[in-house]
């Protein structure tokens, strides 16, 4: 690994096996259509016009598992030249004019030996088509709203954390890092009652992943202490926005809150960790690293000394509260616009990662928004790719609505 420079704070103040591989035998002539069609939509992709907003509007949560095809889309030698490990492998067959196509899951071609993040999964919940040919064609440029949106957290970090540079020269440097910053950023809201940005890893439906949350916080008049998760969202206008987005956001926050109790609730898998992420566990770290884990207080050589302080952590922790947060500010100012405090639905959240985990595993093809949902279509950078074919003119969005467009950051 090439030597990079990270971060880490320090208190003054991001799998299931993939599914089995179907197997479809396709003509010859069948092949070149796919080609054709493919080959067709990223020309058309190259020129489509980045989308500057979307919009939903209100519906259940549950609502959005939709049914559809089998199997996903067969990628080809098409797909753009800087997407690794494109996952496509053609062989001959015994059959006159016939290919195999061996079709792999989204999850083993994009987030292999990464993990899923959160936002994976909030994109997918906004829309599985797009989520497809995000990962197939590239993300939409980043927006004005986007990267003020950033910049506010990082921000709201610095108020409770200091931030020291890291030489990290390994995978093995980088993960440490992660830990550490979550070793010392739970520190922190057990004695402070505050941190934020801190970065989560967990084992959760069969799947590892990752994401950070933007803030918890630990009552201090309670005999019973348990963090409350808060997440904070910036606006363009000084209003709240609709159901669809507050949908949205939960879920979010209701995924780190899986994540946080399943942390602190159960044994950390450290073999199914090093294997996943193809880490050695007796990989000497960094000098630097060693020297802010002494300073930190937790003296680790190897990356499997920080694990173990790892876990002996998450141990020490209570579960996450029932009652989760959502902050809506103004961008101009950064005054509150108003909150959005909700009940934590562990039966929802499980349902709705299990239904986001069908698509990411290939379990099958990429749904669409229901029907009454459809004017999504006019903010999407692909619409005049997408087989759905939907009228943006029909869309009810209101003339002046602040409809951000969702940001596409792993968290």
């Amino acid at each position: 690994m090439t030597t990079n420079s990270s971060s880490s704070p320090t208190t003054a103040d991001s799998a299931e096996e993939p599914a089995k591989i179907p197997i479809d035998i396709i003509s010859e002539e069948e092949m070149a259509l796919i080609e054709a069609a493919l080959a067709a939509a990223a020309a058309a992709t190259a020129t489509a016009m980045p989308a500057s907003h979307l919009h939903r509007n209100s519906k259940s949560l549950r609502s959005i598992t939709l049914l559809s095809k089998r199997g996903i889309s067969a990628c080809t030698s098409t797909s753009p030249p800087d997407i690794e490990d494109s996952g496509r492998a053609c062989g001959s067959s015994p059959q006159k004019n016939k290919r195999v196509v061996v079709l792999e899951s989204f999850l083993h071609r994009f987030r292999k030996g990464r993990g899923l993040s959160v936002t994976d999964l909030t994109g997918t919940e906004w829309c599985e088509k797009q989520t497809e040919f995000i990962l197939l064609f590239g993300k939409p440029k980043r927006t004005k709203a986007m990267k003020a949106g950033s910049a506010r957290h990082v921000v709201l970090e610095e108020e409770v954390i200091k931030r020291v540079k890291v030489q990290v020269d390994s995978a093995e440097d980088v993960w440490a890092l992660k830990l550490m910053n979550f070793i010392v950023g739970s520190n922190q809201l057990l004695f402070d009652g505050l941190t934020r940005e801190l970065p989560l890893v967990g084992f959760v439906e069969g799947v590892w992943m990752v994401g950070i949350i933007d803030e918890l916080r630990m009552p201090v008049s309670e005999s019973t202490r348990f963090p409350v998760l808060v997440d904070t969202k910036t606006r363009v206008r000084p209003t709240l926005p609709g159901e669809p987005q507050k949908r949205n956001g939960r879920f979010q926050l209701m995924c780190y809150k899986y994540m946080w109790d399943t942390l602190v609730a159960d044994e950390f898998p450290t073999k199914k960790f090093f294997d996943f992420f193809s880490l050695n566990p007796n990989h000497i770290l960094s000098p630097e690293i060693r020297d802010n884990t002494t300073k930190s207080g937790f003296p680790s050589e190897t990356l499997g000394d920080v694990v173990r302080y790892f876990g002996n952590s998450c141990r020490s922790l209570p579960m996450a509260r029932d009652q989760l947060l959502l902050r809506y500010e103004l961008q101009e100012d950064h005054s509150l616009i108003g909150e959005d405090e909700f009940v934590y639905d562990p039966d929802l959240v499980k349902d709705q990662i299990k239904s986001c985990l069908e698509f990411w595993l290939g379990k099958r093809e990429a749904s669409y928004p229901p029907m009454e949902e459809l004017w999504k279509c006019k903010f999407c950078k692909f619409t005049s790719v997408c087989p759905i074919n939907s009228d943006p003119d029909d869309s009810p969005i209101k003339k002046g609505e602040d409809i951000p467009l969702p940001d596409l950051t792993p968290k």
